[in-house]
């Protein structure tokens, strides 16, 4: 066999073996989520209390999500506030969301000044995106990861993909969600609402793992 026919029947070989994976994805059953305990996430994170706060119809639309859950988190201890936004996609929906915060806020009418990554839960090893927005002289902290029922902290697009091979390849399933956490910066002290963050996500992300929506075949 000459080098040409080889790479030939290599090719071929290859685009079978595509073919028949995308076949028996597709005899696989659908997959139906349940919610139910995410959307009972406690209010109660350490010194932080929750109030729920449910998103504009027109928002909600928008975002398309199979769950959206929306928090305003104060500190009991140092009146401190954040917010909390999970928004969660099942399978059917693709596992991932159509809007993200590089999109959001500057459509909202806030200035993305700067960006990066942080480590948020240093004990569990989770990274998040991190940007300062501003908008009409108020600036705000926003961290930002992605999630699935495999590995949460997944920073972007690639990762998420990767991610959702896993899942198909496994169990099936290639759910997933954004997580957003956002916090006033006060007084230009950058640092402060770092820390504030770090200590609300230390104590949401086990809670966020255990309570993440499990999805089963539909019979």
């Amino acid at each position: 066999m000459t080098r040409e026919h080889f790479v030939h029947a290599l090719l071929l070989a290859g685009m079978l073996a595509v073919g028949a994976l995308g076949w028996w994805l597709q005899l696989r059953p659908e997959l139906a989520h349940d919610a139910t305990a995410l959307r009972a996430l406690p209010d109660r994170a350490g010194a932080w209390i929750a109030e729920d706060i449910p998103l504009r119809d027109t928002v909600e639309q928008m975002l398309s999500a199979d769950l959206s859950l929306q928090r305003i988190y104060a500190n009991e201890k140092t009146g401190a506030l954040a917010w909390l936004y999970v928004g969660y996609y099942g399978t059917p929906r693709g596992g991932r969301p159509e809007h993200t915060p590089w999109q959001c806020y500057p459509s909202a009418g806030w200035r993305i000044d700067e960006s990066g990554l942080v480590v948020v839960d240093p004990g569990r090893g989770v990274f998040a995106n991190e940007l300062i927005v501003s908008m009409d002289g108020e600036s705000r902290l926003v961290h930002f990861w992605y999630q699935s029922s495999r590995q949460t902290g997944l920073l972007g697009a690639f990762d998420v993909s990767l991610d959702q091979l896993r899942g198909r390849l496994g169990d099936g399933r290639a759910d997933g969600g954004l997580v957003r956490l956002s916090t006033p910066i006060e007084e230009g002290d950058v640092r402060g609402a770092r820390r504030r963050l770090r200590n609300l996500a230390r104590r949401l992300i086990p809670m966020l793992v255990e309570r993440w929506p499990s999805e089963t075949p539909i019979s």
